[in-house]
């Protein structure tokens, strides 16, 4: 696990630059589309793919970007008849999946999958673009903002972790990774409840994790999708979600505005990033497929089972929101001077 220090993590991000690194990032909310009750649906009919198409995720096995595009490909296949496939292909600050999509032909079959994630990347000076690099397609599934955990034979609650965050500034660890959604998302805790943090480059969510359990961290960012089950346990407790208001998908986990911290953060919508001169035929294509499978009765219980929601975004609507995401994003990291 390497350590590495708030004035560093810039620098460090700098480093990445050369491999056109991008970063892990998040979404927003809009409209959610409500599944129906029905089966199947018909494919699409616009544009079909002549070989399989391939979903390059900048993640690993397991995690919640991994799971929606899993249950995307699945229910693709069942509804068009045609192959997707995942590839993860994590590392390199997400650069090793995003340049696969930008040295990739633009002929529908590869497109990046997960959320936001080139806009954290371009906030966070490591590339020198974002989401208009990309021709983007829909949303398909949305994570509420990334709650916070802790330990929960160290700190009982989110007062307990404030007072010893307060009595030992600069000492309390909380991973991240250079450059990514989770670094601004801890950049504005620090800031909304008034304390510092010692913020450590730890690695993937599996990584994280491992740190949380074995004790090396004290804090962690995390998807509930993969921590439900370690809070479910008692190894991890939840000090609160950066959203407005709370969600029945997360339980009884209290918002932090409703502790007294005036704190909400982007959501994680997962979408599509396609090559720039991607085809507008491609586009509808995906689009169609999306709407399909969320009316879809299995697929859509396949989703929830994740404890994700079914969301939709037209292509048009998800440009939108990413440049949403960019200037809020932006704000955040102006309010802090990161």
């Amino acid at each position: 696990m390497k350590k590495i220090s708030r004035r560093d993590f810039l620098k460090a991000a700098g480093i990445t630059v050369a491999a056109t690194g991008l970063a892990a990032c998040g979404g927003s909310s809009s409209s959610t589309a409500a599944p129906a009750s029905s089966g199947a649906a018909a494919g699409p009919k616009t544009w079909a793919p002549t070989s399989p198409v391939s979903l390059i995720l900048p993640a690993g096995t397991g995690g919640d970007t991994d799971l929606t595009a899993r249950v995307f490909t699945q229910y693709a296949k069942e509804i068009t008849g045609h192959d997707f496939i995942v590839v993860n292909a994590s590392g390199a600050s997400g650069s090793i999946a995003a340049q696969q999509v930008l040295d990739a032909a633009g002929d529908g079959h590869t497109c990046l999958y997960g959320h936001t994630l080139v806009n954290v990347a371009y906030i966070a000076g490591i590339t020198e673009y974002n989401y208009t690099a990309f021709k983007l397609g829909p949303k398909f599934a949305k994570n509420p903002a990334q709650q916070l955990y802790v330990n929960p034979t160290k700190y009982a609650d989110l007062d307990a972790f404030l007072t010893a965050a307060k009595a030992n500034p600069g000492k309390l660890k909380a991973c991240t990774e250079v450059g990514a959604y989770t670094y601004y998302e801890l950049l504005l805790f620090e800031s909304k409840a008034g304390i510092d943090l010692d913020l450590v480059d730890v690695g993937s969510n599996s990584e994280k994790i491992a740190a949380m359990l074995s004790g090396q961290i004290d804090l962690m960012p995390g998807a509930y999708l993969n921590c439900k089950d370690y809070l479910a346990s008692g190894q991890f407790a939840c000090l609160g979600a950066p959203i407005e208001e709370r969600l029945e998908l997360l339980g009884d986990i209290k918002t932090f505005k409703e502790q007294g911290i005036d704190m909400v953060y982007p959501d994680c919508d997962y979408g599509f990033y396609f090559p720039i001169d991607t085809p507008d035929e491609v586009i509808v294509f995906i689009e169609e497929t999306v709407q399909a499978i969320h009316k879809d009765a299995a697929a859509a219980e396949a989703i929830a089972n994740l404890n994700v929601m079914p969301y939709y975004l037209s292509a048009e609507e998800a440009t939108k929101n990413d440049e949403w995401i960019v200037e809020t994003l932006q704000a955040v990291a102006d309010a802090v001077g990161a």
